[in-house]
């Protein structure tokens, strides 16, 4: 069971354009979120721009780059921390030496490493090895593409044993309900991320016509229940 954290809001800026991040990243900060993610979308399409642009606009904000790192851990977490990012994003299914690389490199440049454990056959093995390696945050990962394919697919399923396998936080990220959302700290994984299709329209990736309304009520319950805490 991992040690408390405090419960954190986190939107996944799924989107191509800082022309359409940006503001959808002032409507999120003006609901209450926390914590702003790069997504993958937005790192192809703008790079570290995006991750330094953000940064600029929302120097309070904590900025998680979800690199999906595969390779080059060290150096790929150096430069999104150059940039800005306070958290990156590295594949549990990467080599050891590049989660490694990404831990270090996290130590020295004074940014937080997250282990994404999507695809992997055997969640809480991975979870473990992560944390054993050094890293600082476990993502429970159910992806895009895979949950399409394997309709309803949920990290839900199996995320109370991923967060009873390890003492560091665990985040749920997957195609989850609003109410799902909502109940991730309360089955201990306190780091709640909105993304597709509840921040972003699904398919499109664009932002949702109801997303201030949305955050809000995300925002207010989530931060509610660590007021209870």
């Amino acid at each position: 069971m991992p040690a408390q954290h405090p419960p954190v809001v986190q939107i996944s800026l799924d989107l191509q354009t800082l022309a359409d991040a940006l503001p959808t990243a002032e409507v999120a900060v003006r609901a209450g979120v926390d914590w702003l993610e790069v997504g993958t979308p937005l790192i192809l399409g703008e790079g570290l721009h995006a991750v330094r642009a953000l940064k600029q606009r929302f120097p309070k904000h904590k900025i998680v780059a979800d690199l999906k790192t595969m390779d080059a851990g060290f150096l790929e977490c150096e430069m999104m921390a150059g940039a800005g990012a306070d958290c990156v994003v590295v594949m549990s299914r990467a080599h050891d030496g590049t989660v490694r690389g990404a831990v270090e490199a996290g130590k020295k440049f004074g940014v937080k490493v997250m282990a994404d454990i999507m695809l992997e056959k055997d969640y809480v093995a991975a979870a473990k090895h992560c944390e054993a390696l050094g890293v600082d945050y476990i993502i429970h990962h159910i992806g895009y593409d895979e949950r399409h394919v394997e309709l309803g697919k949920s990290p839900m399923t199996d995320l109370k044993a991923v967060v009873d396998a390890v003492q560091i936080p665990v985040q749920a990220v997957g195609g989850l309900s609003i109410e799902q959302a909502i109940q991730c700290p309360a089955v201990g994984a306190p780091l709640v991320v909105i993304g597709a299709p509840l921040a972003v329209q699904d398919h499109q990736f664009a932002p949702g016509p109801e997303l201030e309304k949305i955050l809000r009520e995300i925002c207010e319950k989530v931060h509610a229940y660590g007021r209870k805490k």
